[in-house]
């Protein structure tokens, strides 16, 4: 057929042909590549079909959206006569004129701040979702620099550079000097654009200075407090009604954060659940993989992993629909989070020494991520994996442990040294790291209430049960003892998650048990651990054989030989559960306390043969 016939020209249809051929061979449907290039999907599959010409813009949009690598934009024409056909833009954050209807299609229009700078942050935004996140902010940059005479043009630039991963524990001061000094460029603006702009840049205040886990990464004279403080407020902002969908989410996700450490997690659930609403509204990817991963990180906070699961497979399919470098490291890290706690410990491996380490080496190479946000993730995900094979000295002949000391400010980090010298047999230093944490933290007074603190308790008690374990160490465990206990009892029960997420350190009621096992209150330690079995049997055979070990524990140092047979039997299940799973160690300690507390029999009974 011509190319020609019923208007159609050339250089449209043969674009559009190439748009539509590589689009369902990327699995592609029009919608999700709408949403990726911020445009409709009735003026994109006009484009495909020939009968509109498409923008260098768009075209540019696309050509990334699709990994064509410059060959679909060379399809694109040039614009004539310095004008350009433009397509309707959505660019979140920028107040958009009243929609107009295309074809019986609501279609929104162009923000009024230009097409220049619609240009710079969509070209922003398709860096961010790529992965390169150091180009994305340039653009962002170029689109504050192009909006320098409407304060609300630079504004909605600040909250997209606001949205810049930051290195996990410390605060971005350059990003705090900036948006304080654009939200006292919008005091004094009025309309509901410039009151959703304060809403957001306030969001995004609070989570940077929520960051900080400590006076010495704090930003001056403010501290997480201030920024959990600022996050409720502007939560009560939100209330009053009257914001798009877009602010909505925006607020919502940046102050769940702020909020991650002082609330407990079922409230920050609530967040979760209003976020993931809301983005479907928005219809926007960015906010809608925002949503699951938070979601998912609260639900398994919760004890919610059945639940948890079914959230990351849903990312998984949004991952692969907007084809988000960012996404994908989302997804297998949550990937490689729930392999560790069911035991794939050979998928979790393949991820974690292959692909994961080949990503942050690129990408902290071609500085397109703060590096060491993805660093401590895989960092994390090591330590774990090396902890529950058993393998923990493998830390220390690789040189990783110095990773982990170098991330000292970060309390969850020390604790974790600190079972991880006790794992190695050094228990003289983890019982000096464990009390010099101690009075770092004023007797665990300065920690936040909720968020990271939990690991790091539950990691300390960790420590208190291979002390109690090995003996010698009465007088150190009767000084932390008791404060881990008063400080874990203070917090809700559920699972304790490291990073944001990284792994699953396990029940913090198991940690409450180990911890009256090693004050030798057995009822209560039983009592605790059978709680915590309601979170693990059926979901994580780690998690049941160390139990099932703990519970082994503690009935044979019960008065009396009753239930001697019980913890037999439990240590058994143990052993089998921590050699299929390859867990050395563990292994190693259920066989050592079956030699140990050999079988009884009465005298009428056969002794066993050997």
């Amino acid at each position: 057929m011509d190319d020609t016939a019923n208007g159609v020209t050339h250089e449209p249809a043969r674009f559009g042909r190439e748009l539509r051929r590589r689009r369902l061979a990327a699995g592609l449907s029009l919608a999700d590549l709408a949403g990726l290039v911020h445009c409709s999907r009735g003026y994109l599959s006009r484009i495909e079909n020939g009968h509109r010409r498409v923008t260098r813009e768009l075209a540019e949009g696309c050509d990334d959206a699709l990994d064509a690598k410059g060959q679909l934009l060379g399809l694109a024409p040039e614009s004539r006569n310095g004008t350009t056909d433009a397509p309707p833009v959505r660019t979140p954050g920028a107040r958009r004129a009243a929609p107009t209807r295309v074809g019986g299609a609501v279609t929104a229009q162009p923000s009024r701040f230009g097409a220049e700078f619609d240009r710079l942050l969509h070209r922003g935004d398709t860096s961010y979702l790529a992965g390169r996140m150091e180009e994305a902010d340039a653009y962002y940059r170029q689109a504050h620099r192009w909006g320098a005479a409407d304060p609300e043009a630079q504004a909605v630039a600040v909250v997209r550079r606001a949205r810049r991963w930051s290195d996990p524990g410390r605060v971005d001061h350059e990003l705090l000097h900036l948006v304080r000094e654009t939200l006292a460029v919008l005091r004094t603006r009025e309309g509901s654009e410039a009151a959703g702009l304060r809403l957001r840049l306030g969001a995004h205040l609070a989570k940077k200075l929520a960051m900080s886990v400590s006076e010495d990464t704090a930003w001056p004279g403010a501290g997480p407090e201030r920024g959990a403080e600022l996050a409720r407020r502007t939560l009560e902002g939100l209330a009053t009604g009257g914001q798009d969908d877009e602010t909505r989410c925006e607020v919502l996700t940046e102050c769940r954060w702020g909020l991650y450490d002082f609330v407990p997690a079922i409230e920050s659930l609530t967040i979760s659940l209003r976020l993931r609403d809301c983005a479907l509204r928005a219809c926007s990817p960015y906010f809608l993989g925002e949503s699951l991963v938070a979601l998912a990180i609260d639900q398994l906070r919760v004890g919610r992993v059945h639940g948890a699961t079914g959230t990351v497979a849903e990312h998984r399919r949004h991952a692969a629909r907007t084809r988000s470098t960012l996404a994908r490291w989302q997804q297998c890290t949550l990937d490689t989070l729930l392999d560790l706690w069911c035991g794939r410990f050979d998928s979790a491996t393949d991820w974690i020494f292959g692909e994961s380490r080949e990503i942050v080496a690129g990408l902290e190479a071609d500085l397109a991520v703060p590096a060491d946000t993805l660093l401590q993730t895989r960092l994390g995900q090591v330590f774990w994996l090396l902890r529950e094979q058993g393998r923990m000295a493998e830390l220390f002949s690789s040189g990783l442990a110095d990773g982990v000391e170098r991330h000292g400010y970060f309390p969850v980090w020390r604790a974790g040294f600190a079972l991880a010298r006790c794992e190695v047999g050094d228990h003289g230093e983890a019982a000096d790291r464990l009390l010099a944490l101690l009075r770092e933290t004023g007797d665990c007074a300065s920690l936040p209430p909720h968020g990271w603190s939990v690991p790091a308790l539950v990691l300390l008690a960790e420590v208190c049960a291979g002390l109690d374990a090995h003996g010698g160490y009465e007088a150190e465990l009767a000084r932390a003892v008791p404060v881990l206990r008063q400080a874990l009892a203070r917090r809700p029960a559920g699972i304790a998650l490291a990073g944001w997420p990284v792994v699953l350190v396990g029940p913090t009621e198991r940690a409450m048990g180990l911890l009256a096992l090693a004050e030798g209150d057995t009822a209560t330690a039983l009592g605790h651990f059978r709680q915590a079995e309601r979170l693990v049997v059926g979901s994580s055979p780690p998690q049941t054989a160390r139990l099932r070990a703990n519970e082994a524990r503690a009935l044979l140092r019960e008065r009396g030989a009753s239930r001697r047979p019980e913890a037999l039997t439990l240590l058994r299940s143990a052993l089998t559960g921590a050699e299929a799973n390859g867990m050395r160690l563990l292994a190693t300690e259920c066989r050592d306390l079956l030699a140990d507390n050999p079988p009884t029999t009465s005298p009428d009974q056969p002794r066993p043969h050997a």
